[in-house]
């Protein structure tokens, strides 16, 4: 038997660009159901201007970013 690991059903390029075009306003944690970080992001500017998304980029590109369920992302 092999082990599958379940895959969300939101994609990564998808994720990447909202994170990298509209990170401040924390638009892909909306996409991918984390709501409530997604206002976290924009009351705090992404985090005092952009630290926030810099660091959610680079774990989308790597594969690390995760859906509200915990799943990861499609690629």
């Amino acid at each position: 038997m092999t082990a599958t690991a379940t895959v969300g059903q939101k994609p990564m390029i998808v994720t990447a660009l909202l994170c990298f075009f509209l990170g401040v306003l924390g638009v892909h944690r909306f996409y991918v159901g984390k709501v409530g970080t997604g206002i976290l992001q924009i009351v705090t500017f992404g985090g005092f201007f952009g630290i926030w998304p810099l660091i959610d980029f680079i774990m989308i590109l790597i594969g690390k970013f995760t859906d509200k369920q915990g799943q990861p992302l499609a690629r």
